[in-house]
């Protein structure tokens, strides 16, 4: 057997060439991973609601009331009153500046946690705050949209 020693010559430019290509090559691959990674589902699970008006019926009388909490992505817009015929608005004279005064609170805080309502108000800020939380947990962020109303 013939063993002669093989010379290979590398020139330093062809070397710096495919280094460069290989480190484009990789850093390309990455890209393309996080690009395509689960980005979509962590949008949807870093929003607390599902944006629309969520209502909640109360029956007076007879009468249906609902209070509809408005919601974007991540906060609380709007809570009102809906459908409120002058009767009731008459018969239940503290139901609306219940409202206001929980609706200020809940706005500025964006919790229903650590309300204070006036004691003259207390079973119709009560009644008001349970109607909240019930159109509140229909707009939590689950996935899916149930009752929405426009």
């Amino acid at each position: 057997m013939n063993k002669k020693a093989k010379i290979v010559v590398l020139h330093m430019k062809e070397l710096i060439y495919t280094g460069l290509f290989l480190i484009l090559g990789i850093l390309l691959v990455v890209i393309v991973v996080l690009m395509f990674s689960g980005k979509n589902s962590e949008s949807v699970s870093n929003t607390l609601y599902t944006p629309g008006q969520y209502t909640t019926a109360l029956t007076f009388n007879g009468n249906m009331v609902d209070v509809k909490v408005t919601v974007d992505e991540n906060s609380i817009t709007a809570i009102t009153l809906d459908n409120l015929e002058e009767s009731i608005s008459v018969m239940y004279p503290l139901m609306e500046p219940a409202l206001e005064e929980l609706t200020t609170q809940i706005l500025e805080t964006q919790s229903l946690d650590n309300i204070s309502y006036s004691e003259d108000r207390q079973y119709t800020s009560m009644l008001l705050l349970d109607a909240i939380a019930s159109s509140l947990e229909q707009a939590k962020n689950s996935g899916e949209v149930s009752d929405v109303t426009n």
